[in-house]
């Protein structure tokens, strides 16, 4: 009888071997196993610099909070109060400043000097309007002459009223200042301005707008035009500064007195 060998003895190839069989549950312990992170002695020595350099941050930046004046010197200390001082002082007289101006401002002592300031500036407007002071700025230089016949006082005063009526603010002619007041008369000797006989050439110098006072003058049948009917001559100039220093004294009214203000209410 033939033995059968299906069953016994080694297997003829690798492929023949069944694979083990392995449960479900250890196969997934295998693989956390296998991703668990694992500490190396490198990592654990760097962990622990990291925390002891950590540490150590901690520690100087409350050492610093912490230290304040206590780690100035003696002269520090009394250069630092000396400062605080100073500065304590200045301050306290800017604040005493500032009240004074806040009760300045309370007692109106401002409106007073502005009162002053603007009483100042119209005296000195009156005063160059009147003749009372000197004056300076742009306008005109005129000489007439007179070669052949003497020139009428009428002529000139009608110089004076074209020049009033260009705005000029303040008139000289020779050496007499020419007001609101001022009169030519002819006379034997001349022509009499304010009491004073005038010599030819007549010179006058007159403060305005250089390019209205030209105009006016030259006007056909103007001032001029009636200077050179006389015989005369004229010789006008547009400056940028004319300087009027004639002055005359301001007598005070013998008969008009200031109408009383009237009162309030």
């Amino acid at each position: 009888m033939t033995p059968d060998h299906r069953n016994d003895g080694p297997p003829d190839s690798l492929d023949e071997v069944p694979a083990p069989v392995v449960p479900e549950r250890t196969a997934w312990r295998t693989i956390a196993r296998a991703l668990a992170p694992r500490a190396t002695r490198a990592q654990l020595m760097a962990g622990l610099l990291c925390a002891l350099l950590g540490f150590a941050v901690v520690v100087q930046v409350r050492a610093n909070r912490t230290e304040g004046l206590g780690s100035l010197r003696q002269d520090e200390l009394v250069r630092l109060l000396d400062d605080v001082t100073q500065r304590t002082e200045e301050l306290e007289g800017q604040a005493v400043e500032l009240r004074e101006q806040r009760a300045g401002l309370v007692t109106g002592s401002d409106t007073q000097r502005a009162a002053r300031e603007a009483a100042a500036e119209r005296a000195e407007v009156q005063g160059i309007l009147a003749g009372r002071l000197p004056a300076e700025g742009p306008g005109v230089e005129l000489v007439i002459r007179e070669p052949e016949e003497p020139i009428p006082a009428l002529v000139l005063y009608n110089v004076l009223e074209e020049l009033r009526n260009a705005g000029a603010e303040a008139i000289q002619v020779g050496d007499l200042r020419l007001t609101a007041s001022s009169y030519f008369v002819d006379t034997s000797d001349g022509v009499e301005v304010d009491g004073t006989i005038l010599e030819p050439p007549y010179r006058w110098r007159a403060i305005g707008d250089p390019e209205t006072i030209s105009p006016a003058l030259n006007m056909p049948g103007g001032a001029l035009t009636v200077v050179r009917n006389a015989t005369g001559t004229a010789d006008l100039r547009l400056l940028d500064l004319v300087q009027v220093t004639a002055v005359r004294e301001i007598r005070p009214p013998t008969f008009a007195t200031p109408v009383p203000a009237a009162e309030p209410g």
